[in-house]
């Protein structure tokens, strides 16, 4: 891409997309487009560059403004992206093409799980989410048709509801026991390289690969003193859900 590629408005050169991102709440529209106000085709091949298409990092910045959230270590509100997208974002992807960029730690705070106890809590930068919920749009698809059937959490179009009618069905069949488990501190002391090998069965990008790996080793900020991660995932991020829930199964 050379000279001014990117644009920012609320209509998307193409009807079709801005018709699908309504939906949205009229969160303004983000896409790379060329002088010739024609969508930029993606210049990567393979995973890394579908996560790239700037129709996927549409909808991923899309999302990370519908979501809003808190800020990260770099105090960016989500309503500073688009400025932010439209200032820097060319650099941005092609650091990642590169393979130079290195995401932010995440700003760890404590949230109540109980009435006696908290769990830890990484909220990424605004930024970082926006690169992370570009790489869920395209992982999960791929790994939710290898998912059991009777895996409910964190998965679209599944809730604790639809967990329990499954367990009704069960009881009508005959079923009297059910087990209710909790590995304690499970996600806090996953095994980071045990966790991109499960990854690699599937993803044969090795960039992708990499730039998870970034994301788990970025460590996070506690009361303004930085923790190296050299395991677990923060519980927080975007993507988080795609590759704890294939590590789980």
């Amino acid at each position: 891409m050379k000279g001014r590629k990117q644009k920012i408005s609320k209509d998307s050169s193409h009807q079709n997309v801005g018709a699908e991102h309504r939906g949205y709440g009229g969160a303004p529209t983000f896409i790379w487009i060329t002088e010739n106000n024609e969508v930029t085709p993606p210049h990567e091949e393979g995973l890394l560059g579908k996560i790239l298409d700037p129709y996927n990092l549409n909808e991923a910045y899309l999302r990370v403004v519908w979501n809003k959230g808190s800020h990260g270590v770099d105090k960016m509100e989500v309503g500073m992206l688009r400025d932010y997208l439209a200032a820097h974002g060319s650099d941005l992807i092609k650091s990642i093409k590169s393979g130079k960029y290195r995401p932010n730690p995440a700003r760890r705070v404590e949230i109540p799980k109980d009435k006696t106890s908290t769990r830890p809590l990484g909220i990424p930068t605004v930024v970082d989410r926006f690169i992370q919920q570009a790489i869920h749009q395209v992982l999960s698809p791929i790994y939710e048709c290898q998912f059991s059937d009777n895996s409910f959490g964190f998965r679209p179009k599944r809730s604790t509801h639809k967990a329990l009618h499954r367990c009704k069905r069960y009881i009508s069949e005959g079923n009297r026991y059910a087990i209710d488990m909790d590995m304690e501190k499970f996600f806090d002391t996953v095994n980071h390289s045990k966790l991109i090998e499960i990854l690699s069965r599937t993803i044969n990008d090795n960039r992708v690969l990499s730039l998870i790996h970034k994301y788990l080793n970025a460590g996070v900020v506690v009361e303004h003193k930085f923790e190296a991660t050299e395991q677990g995932v923060p519980q927080g991020g975007p993507f988080k859900p795609t590759v704890e829930q294939h590590h789980a199964q």
